[in-house]
């Protein structure tokens, strides 16, 4: 690992994805995760303070960035919260099959390098009436912007720790065996169009 993935991106990234659009966002659908939680891709902690404990038995989270996730320990002690953290991606759950009420992923999807397996494994750990809470950015629908961001997308991975600006969430999510049941979509203000184009809502096992 570089100095600069070591030292100076972990700063970059909870800087970025922390700025106040997203974490209008983060608003929108952490509070609404309950029962047994997991959070795919913990990262620094930014979505710590969103959680509505009152409605929260218990809350594991994942990230294989250790240089993350000791900022994110941080926050945790800081908060006074109960969060299991467990060093490992999303590609190989430790955890047992259909044993999580709601799983949430923000701003995560745009950097897991195997999609296929971290997503059976995603569905593999939810409960059948279990529901998937997420917020990512990804493909924008306009061609400008889609052609920019297919251009700028290999410059950007190297610099951003691997995240993806081109791709296309709904389609990720919908080919897990997971059903949308509701999502919205918008152009962040203050952020460039080509990482700004979110999505959010939930899905189901179908």
């Amino acid at each position: 690992m570089s100095f600069y993935e070591k030292k100076i991106l972990p700063k970059v990234l909870d800087l970025l994805c922390g700025s106040s659009p997203i974490n209008y966002q983060r608003k929108k659908i952490v509070p609404k995760v309950s029962g047994n939680v997991l959070e795919i891709g913990i990262g620094s902690g930014l979505n710590l303070p969103h959680y509505n404990v009152s409605n929260i038995s218990n809350i594991t989270a994942l990230d294989p960035a250790e240089e993350l996730t000791d900022i994110a320990k941080k926050r945790i002690s800081e908060l006074d919260l109960d969060i299991d953290v467990i060093n490992c991606g999303a590609e190989e759950i430790p955890l047992e099959s259909k044993s999580f009420d709601s799983i949430l992923v923000t701003y995560t999807l745009c950097s897991i390098e195997n999609l296929d397996d971290s997503m059976r494994e995603i569905r593999r750990v939810i409960k059948d009436d279990g529901t998937l809470f997420f917020c990512e950015h990804g493909i924008a629908p306009d061609l400008k912007t889609k052609n920019w961001q297919n251009r700028i997308n290999p410059i950007w991975k190297r610099l951003m720790g691997g995240c993806n600006i081109n791709r296309d969430i709904p389609e990720i999510i919908s080919n897990s065996k997971l059903e949308i049941v509701d999502l919205e979509t918008m152009f962040l203000p203050g952020t460039p169009r080509i990482a700004g184009f979110n999505y959010w809502g939930t899905a189901r096992t179908n």
